[in-house]
């Protein structure tokens, strides 16, 4: 029976207002009318006719083709889309429609982190617990250092696939093309370092200079990659001359600590003979202040002494005879006789004296 509005009172219609005809009341369309008019229309394009079931049939077949060309990406995948083998589209996450039979879908994770070893190889071994072994590749990592000698570098790269499209059908083998430019990246940053901080302090530092290396150089190729991180696994000298190395290593790392020793003697002594040598300018400054001063006093006090003497010449005179004698006398044993005393004098000779003068000045006995 065809689903159509019978007159329920204020029942809503499920078709909506839809359109009028004629300008008369709201009937929906008769849904077995479309069928019935539908499956005429395939009637007559079949040749000579068919019967409903052969109506039904091509449209259950329209039916499921469109079904199979609806295909459904996750969050954590992208597809690419191929017609006859050729890459013609891509998509995300999502539900989409392709044409069944001409065109291919293939689907794949993106998400996922992968790894690429280079310098080592993974071989099994039924003796280790987890049933692998890890080898060292010598081909791929012995690397030249800038200042010539060889390292032993092993590392991985972590990548995922940023452009399936890209990553499918840009490259021939991605894997390959990853490790090969990973290995040559590598090799050209530690030809421009040397050997010691490459094994020492500089991991970091190389990590960081060989991803942004090798990003760059596969978006040049369009690869559809995306690096996520370098990880330096082993950076040392060859097993061969591993011990000679660290003997160089002991060695160096001995000179630093003499030279910075030999830096902090001599700091010391610059250090106390700069300060003998201010203090001794400093008394020299002192003494030639010193000696100034006094000259221009002198010289003050003789100018002084001179003016005088222009204005009263026998008294300055008589003033400076006196003065210097006093100054000569005035240590000296001496006895003063009045001229009037004439020839009543008599000389007397202290020689005991003159021997306690001679015991005293250590002279004699």
């Amino acid at each position: 029976m065809p689903w159509q509005n019978n007159g329920d009172g204020g029942r809503p219609n499920p078709w909506g207002n839809g359109p009028r005809r004629g300008g008369g009341g709201g009937e929906p369309p008769n849904i077995d009318d479309y069928i019935r008019k539908g499956q005429e229309r395939i009637k007559s394009a079949l040749p000579g006719g068919a019967g409903p079931m052969a109506s039904l049939g091509l449209l259950v077949a329209a039916v499921l083709y469109l079904v199979f060309g609806i295909y459904f990406v996750e969050a954590n995948e992208q597809a690419v889309v191929l017609r006859f083998g050729k890459w013609v589209d891509s998509a995300g996450p999502g539900a989409h429609f392709h044409f069944p039979i001409i065109e291919d879908v293939e689907i794949r994770g993106v998400t996922d982190e992968k790894a690429i070893s280079v310098g080592s190889r993974t071989q099994q071994d039924s003796r280790r617990a987890n049933g692998r072994q890890r080898y060292a590749s010598l081909d791929e990592s012995l690397m030249l250092t800038q200042d010539e000698n060889i390292v032993d570098v092993r590392f991985n790269v972590v990548w995922r696939i940023k452009d399936l499209g890209n990553y499918l059908f840009k490259l021939e083998d991605p894997e390959g093309t990853i490790k090969s430019v990973s290995e040559s990246v590598m090799r050209e940053i530690v030809g421009k370092n040397r050997i010691t901080p490459i094994i020492t302090t500089a991991r970091g530092q190389l990590e960081q200079e060989a991803l942004d290396g090798i990003e760059d150089t596969l978006d040049s190729y369009d690869a559809g990659i995306d690096i996520l991180r370098v990880q330096i696994i082993e950076s040392e000298a060859p097993s061969e001359v591993k011990d000679a190395f660290l003997d160089v290593q002991r060695a160096e790392a001995d000179q630093q600590r003499f030279k910075n020793e030999a830096d902090a003697y001599s700091n010391k002594v610059v250090r106390e003979a700069e300060g003998r040598a201010d203090r001794m300018v400093q008394i020299a400054e002192a003494y030639r202040a010193q000696t100034v001063a006094r000259a221009q006093g002198e010289a003050a006090r003789f100018l002084s002494v001179y003016d005088e003497y222009i204005l009263a010449k026998d008294v300055t005179k008589k003033r400076i005879y006196l003065e210097t004698m006093e100054e000569i006398l005035s240590g000296m044993d001496k006895i003063v006789i009045d001229g009037e005393a004439g020839s009543g004098v008599v000389p007397y000779l202290p020689l005991d004296q003159l021997n306690s003068k001679k015991n005293n000045n250590g002279e004699g006995e």
